[in-house]
C-alpha cells in the first residue's frame, strides 16, 4: 500500500470570530499548513473541503470549497465538498489519503471550517437539529433519553438557559453509564478538569482557564450530571492538513524528519445494535479495523485525541479504543492515567471542552495536535517519547450511537 504522510498542519485559534469570514479562516489555516510543509499552493493536486453549517447560516449551500479556496488563489484542481456532521474533518483527511493511495496524485489538502457562533442563541442551537433523522426527531429523542432511565436526577440540575437538545442526549449516555457501571459525576468532572488543565498550554484553544474537580462540580448546571465546563462550547475556526506520498515529499523537498505517517484511516457508520451491546459500538469496530491496518494495538498508543463534545464522551471513547475495559473509563480518568505524564495521555490539546468545536474543523484539529505531539513540538503539553497516536472523531446520532465515526492512527 502507498505510504501517506502528513507533511504540514495548520489551524486558527478556535473561538468566536464574528468579524471574520469563512474565507478568512480558511486562508489562515491553509497558509499555515503550506508554510509548515514548506511548499506553496501550486503543489496541491486535490482538495477536500469539510463544512457543515455555512448553508444554514449564510445560505451558501453549494460549492463552498471552490469559493473559499479560489479566494486565496487555489483553483484548477479537483475540489470535493463534504459534510459528515462532526466527523467531517476526519472524513476529508480519509478522502485525501484515499486519493493519494489510488495513485491520482502525490499532494492533497484536507481542510475543515465552520462559523457556528451567533448572538441569536435559539438560531445557533437549531443548527444542530440536522444531526439526526429530522423526520423522526421525537422518536429519536425518546429512544436516546430512555437510555438514561432509572438514574435519579437531583432537583436544580437543569439549566434554565437554552442549550442544544444533544446535551440532553449526552446526559442520557452519562446516566446509562452511571446506572450500569457505577460511574460517578466526580469521575466525569475529573475528565473536564484534566482537559481544562491541558488547554492552558495550547495557544490555539478557545478556553485556557484551569479548573479543579470541585470547580467543575460547582459550575452552573446544563443537564444532570453535566455542568458547563464538562461541555464543548460553540465555536468558529478552521484546520488543515497537507498529505503527501513518498514521491510528493521528494518532489517538494519536504523535510522528511517532520513528516508523520498515516498508518490507518477508517470511516465507520453505525448499526442497529442494542444500547447495551458495547462490543459492537461503531467506534469499537472502527478501532479494530484501524489497529489491524496499522499493525499495532491499544497498548502501543502514546497519545490520543478523542471526541469529547461532553466529558462523558472521553470516558466512553477511551473504553471503545481499548485503553481500558468497558465501564472503567471513569476510573481511568480519576486515577490520572489520561493526564499528560499518565499511562495514556488523552486530549493534550484540551479536547473539545476547552479547545472548542467548530464542527467541520474538529477532526483536523485533532490531527494538528497529534502531528505536533509526534514531532515533539508541543512545548508545555508535550507527551514524552510519543511514537504512535490515535484520533477518534464521531458525528451525528442514529439509533443509540453516533451516525459515523472516524479513527485515524499516525506514527513516526
Amino acid at each position: 500500500m502507498t505510504t501517506v504522510f502528513v507533511a504540514g498542519v495548520g489551524m486558527t485559534r478556535f473561538g468566536r470570530h464574528l468579524d471574520r469570514s469563512v474565507k478568512d479562516l480558511v486562508r489562515e489555516a491553509v497558509d499555515a499548513a503550506l508554510a509548515d510543509a514548506g511548499c506553496d499552493a501550486a503543489a496541491l493536486e486535490a482538495a477536500y473541503f469539510a463544512n457543515t453549517t455555512q448553508g444554514y447560516f449564510e445560505g451558501q449551500h453549494f460549492i463552498r470549497g471552490q469559493i473559499a479556496l479560489r479566494a486565496m488563489g487555489i483553483g484548477g484542481i479537483p475540489v470535493v465538498n463534504l459534510e459528515n456532521a462532526c466527523a467531517s474533518g476526519s472524513t476529508a483527511l480519509n478522502l485525501a489519503t484515499t486519493f493519494l493511495r489510488a495513485g491520482e496524485g502525490d499532494v492533497a489538502l484536507a481542510i475543515g471550517v465552520d462559523k457556528m457562533y451567533s448572538p441569536d442563541k435559539a438560531r445557533m442551537f437549531a443548527a444542530f437539529d440536522s444531526g439526526w433523522d429530522i423526520t423522526t426527531a421525537d422518536a429519536n429523542k425518546e429512544t436516546l433519553l430512555r437510555l438514561g432511565k432509572g438514574c435519579p436526577v437531583p432537583p436544580g440540575t437543569t439549566s434554565e438557559k437554552p442549550y442544544s437538545v444533544f446535551m440532553d442526549i449526552y446526559a442520557a449516555f452519562c446516566r446509562m453509564h452511571m446506572k450500569k457501571f457505577g460511574t460517578t459525576q466526580r469521575q466525569i468532572a475529573a475528565v473536564a478538569a484534566k482537559n481544562h488543565a491541558h488547554s492552558v498550554h495550547n495557544p490555539l484553544s478557545q478556553y485556557r482557564e484551569p479548573y479543579t474537580v470541585e470547580q467543575v462540580l460547582a459550575a452552573p448546571p446544563i443537564t444532570y450530571p453535566l455542568t458547563l465546563p464538562m461541555c464543548s462550547p460553540v465555536s468558529d475556526g478552521a484546520a488543515a492538513a497537507i498529505v503527501c506520498t513518498e514521491a510528493g515529499l521528494q518532489r517538494l523537498m519536504i523535510d522528511r524528519s517532520r513528516a508523520v505517517r498515516v498508518l490507518a484511516s477508517v470511516v465507520q457508520t453505525g448499526s442497529d445494535r442494542p444500547g447495551d451491546d458495547f462490543e459492537h459500538h461503531l467506534t469499537v469496530l472502527a478501532a479494530r479495523k484501524a489497529y489491524g491496518k496499522a499493525g499495532i494495538g491499544p497498548g502501543d498508543i502514546s497519545v490520543a485525541e478523542v471526541h469529547d463534545a461532553t466529558a462523558m464522551g472521553e470516558i466512553i471513547q477511551t473504553e471503545n479504543l481499548g485503553f481500558c475495559s468497558f465501564g472503567e473509563g471513569g476510573v481511568l480518568a480519576e486515577r490520572g492515567d489520561t493526564t499528560i505524564g499518565g499511562r495514556i495521555p488523552v486530549n493534550p490539546s484540551g479536547g473539545l471542552e476547552s479547545k472548542g468545536h467548530p464542527v467541520g474543523a474538529t477532526g483536523l484539529a485533532q490531527i494538528h495536535e497529534l502531528v505536533t505531539q509526534l514531532r515533539g513540538e508541543a512545548n508545555g503539553r508535550q507527551v514524552e517519547r510519543a511514537r504512535f497516536a490515535i484520533a477518534e472523531n464521531g458525528g451525528g446520532l442514529y439509533g443509540v450511537e453516533e451516525a459515523v465515526a472516524c479513527v485515524t492512527i499516525l506514527g513516526r
